[in-house]
């Protein structure tokens, strides 16, 4: 979904300047969304492997707290983008890391709610949702057809994957609190996507940011880690689990994120990491030795004729 309020290209080019390639264009849009959503999708098989008394919500504040700080400290121009900013972008600075903080607290504890299925197509399919609707109440861009179909078929294609167990079995009654719970980590994932977009869109750094989003996110956490037991941290495995989320679920894969977000739409981008629970199937079927119906199968292939149709863009005209 392009956005209207910010030109992706100069307006004029010089005549003999080279005329960026379609390839050059991707590389520096969607595909390093789609490298962050890979990474995302080893987040559940990386925390299965955590010891089993490590709570869910501790594991994801642990990675966000540790990779945030790491993120702050290593983003050129972080610390002097709040006194760079204007007032009102920099209450969208606290918006959004408030927005970063909600997610791990509102998302696992809806996992552990509702399970791992219902919470995941619950917070990722609405996320575009979100972000699409926000971009359009807020004037960033008005939804277009092919952003409005091509989000409908992954929405449609990720409840097919993750919800394809339950659907092929008997039906489990939904915790009404988890799924509102999920939503709200939807949203989350949608406000700060939406913020990060529109503070880079309008001139500052993308490592800046993100680096500020997330380092101050890192830092409310640290009350809800303080309330937990973390001696699981302190064995190998704890540690190593932390120290991989940290690195390649929050660090790399935000500064992808952030990246991508240069030269592509929030709604555009929330939509293209609906890949992640795809991600998570195969590794899934692959690592941990799981079985997909054919439900989710079909599911699978769905989604990623849609990504397909999200990540290369219809050539435009002169």
């Amino acid at each position: 979904m392009p956005n209207r309020t910010t030109p992706l290209t100069p307006a004029r080019a010089s005549d003999a300047a080279p005329r960026p390639s379609r390839t050059a264009g991707l590389l520096s849009g969607p595909a390093p969304i789609l490298i962050a959503a890979v990474m995302w999708g080893t987040t559940g098989t990386a925390g299965s492997l955590a010891p089993a008394d490590a709570p869910a919500a501790a594991i994801g504040s642990a990675g966000l707290a540790l990779g945030g700080l790491l993120l702050f400290l290593t983003s050129r121009g972080a610390r002097s983008l709040p006194a760079a900013c204007t007032r009102g972008e920099r209450r969208l600075l606290a918006l959004g890391a408030l927005a970063v903080a909600g997610y791990p607290v509102t998302f696992y504890p809806a996992v552990a709610r509702t399970g791992v299925a219902v919470a995941t197509v619950i917070a990722l399919g609405s996320a575009p949702v979100f972000a699409g609707l926000l971009s359009w109440l807020t004037g960033q861009a008005r939804p277009t057809a092919r952003w409005t179909g091509a989000t409908a078929a992954a929405v449609l294609g990720c409840t097919l994957l993750v919800l394809g167990p339950e659907l092929s079995g008997e039906a489990t009654p939904i915790d009404l609190t988890g799924v509102a719970l999920a939503a709200c980590g939807g949203l989350s994932y949608a406000v700060y996507s939406l913020i990060g977009g529109r503070l880079i869109t309008r001139g500052h750094s993308s490592d800046a940011v993100m680096g500020v989003l997330f380092g101050a996110a890192g830092l409310l956490v640290l009350p809800l880690l303080g309330s937990m037991d973390l001696r699981w941290i302190a064995t190998p495995r704890g540690a190593a689990v932390t120290v991989y989320l940290a690195l390649f679920t929050v660090y790399l894969a935000y500064r992808l994120f952030g990246h991508g977000l240069r030269r592509t739409s929030a709604s555009a981008a929330t939509s293209l990491t609906l890949a992640e629970p795809a991600v998570a199937a195969v590794l899934g079927v692959t690592v941990l030795a799981e079985r997909l119906p054919a439900t989710s199968w079909a599911g699978l292939a769905v989604l990623t004729l849609s990504l397909t149709l999200l990540t290369f863009p219809t050539p435009r005209r002169r």
